[in-house]
């Protein structure tokens, strides 16, 4: 009873640093969103594409004229002196709400390039978020082994004081500490660099502490192939916005069409009259005239541009239709290699996980024959070696299976 309840606590710890660390990259992800200056330009053209939706659907200006006669016109009531007109041009019926509905459409297709951008920078920051622990880890496990290998040393000194081995083990321990702090420096130049890049795509100073977790989670492909690739068809945010692009095209076929309808123009015209020097007149003397209605239609005779205007939308529809196969075919190709590298990891998880286990039961043994008759202090340092490689590859293996989901996910939409 008593070991089962110490391993639901284990378990239970687990799973708060795991839902912690997780909830630190989640804090991130809503910082980049909040501040990415390339995320705002996106969301900048959406809300700019929607304020042209107005801007079509809204009839055109009134045109309001005014004449004044030179030579004043006589009528019965008084000389016309001047006139006033105002008219009002009507599209074809329809004309304007296909207008709307292409803009629209774009204005659609421009939200899918925001989503898309966004999708992409999660999965930016996710990646370099998942580099930065595999070289923190990699900070972390090389100062382990530096330490070991001054236990080493110290070891070898007194073997080397008590005439079992030879002072070159000592050599050869200073040589592996060479190389190891050799390698620390360049992990720690390498930390720098991708601290510079998270923080920036977060937009906030470089200088900014980045908080990693002591052990990685593991991310898990939740669907089968076939339904992540149905996903990719259905929901990638370049697929939609070539479907949005395609919609916009369909539309302005239809605007063309209607674009190539007769104009209607309704106004009126307002006309000042002047005092008559009849006397015949009367009251009406000088009495103004509004002449209403007024109607015209324009006639779209030259036809040529119209029918341009439709086979052009027309040309493009079929242009997008063949970007989206082809994109779809570049998205297969790029989901199937991450999918490769996302078994690669889980394989590579597991056997690091078996060789770091053998190579440190292996160092034991050795470390254990060498302190007893100071034999094979090379197998000890060859050994030594593998477990740190193992123990690498082991932190390398599991940053590249999350980077794998995270990049499944981003060509899935999430």
């Amino acid at each position: 009873m008593k070991r089962r309840t110490k391993y639901i606590i284990i378990l239970l710890v687990l799973f708060v640093v795991k839902v912690q660390a997780q909830s630190e990259l989640d804090g991130y992800l809503k910082i980049g969103a909040e501040n990415n200056p390339g995320l705002k330009a996106k969301f900048s053209e959406y809300n700019a594409a929607l304020e042209r939706v107005p801007q079509v659907g809204t009839l055109p200006d009134p045109t309001i004229s005014f004449g004044y006669f030179i030579t004043p016109v006589e009528t019965r009531v008084g000389p016309q002196q001047a006139k006033f007109g105002v008219m009002q041009m009507f599209p074809w019926f329809g004309t304007l709400g296909a207008k709307e509905d292409v803009v629209i459409q774009q204005a659609k297709a421009k939200y899918e390039a925001f989503e898309e951008t966004k999708s992409k920078l999660f999965f930016d920051i996710k990646s370099a978020y998942y580099n930065l622990y595999f070289v923190q880890k990699g900070i972390t496990i090389t100062r382990e082994n530096i330490a070991i290998l001054n236990t080493f040393q110290q070891l070898a000194l007194i073997k080397v004081e008590t005439g079992k081995s030879s002072v070159v083990d000592e050599m050869r321990v200073e040589m592996e500490k060479n190389e190891l702090e050799n390698q620390l420096a360049y992990l720690l130049d390498t930390k720098w660099v991708l601290e510079v890049n998270f923080n920036k795509l977060l937009n906030q100073p470089v200088e900014t502490s980045i908080t990693v977790p002591d052990d990685l989670w593991d991310e898990s492909l939740a669907y089968s192939k076939e339904i992540l690739l149905d996903s990719i068809s259905n929901q990638n945010h370049m697929i939609k916005q070539l479907d949005f692009k395609m919609a916009s095209f369909q539309k302005q076929e239809i605007a063309a069409h209607k674009m190539g309808g007769p104009k209607i123009s309704i106004g009126m015209d307002y006309i000042l009259i002047g005092n008559s020097d009849n006397p015949m007149v009367g009251n009406e003397s000088g009495k103004d005239a509004i002449l209403f209605p007024k109607i015209g239609i324009t006639v779209p005779l030259y036809r040529k541009k119209y029918k341009a205007m439709i086979n052009e939308a027309s040309l493009n529809i079929k242009a997008t239709q063949f970007q989206k196969e082809d994109k779809q075919n570049q998205l297969t190709i790029l989901f199937e290699k991450g999918h490769k590298e996302y078994k690669d990891g889980e394989r590579r998880i597991v056997l690091f996980q078996k060789q770091l286990k053998l190579a440190e039961k292996s160092l034991t043994i050795l470390l254990t024959s060498y302190s007893n008759n100071g034999q094979n202090f090379e197998e000890v340092l060859r050994m030594e070696r593998k477990a740190l490689k193992y123990a690498l590859e082991l932190d390398k293996a599991k940053a590249d299976k999350n980077a794998a989901v995270a990049f499944i996910n981003y060509l899935t939409g999430k």
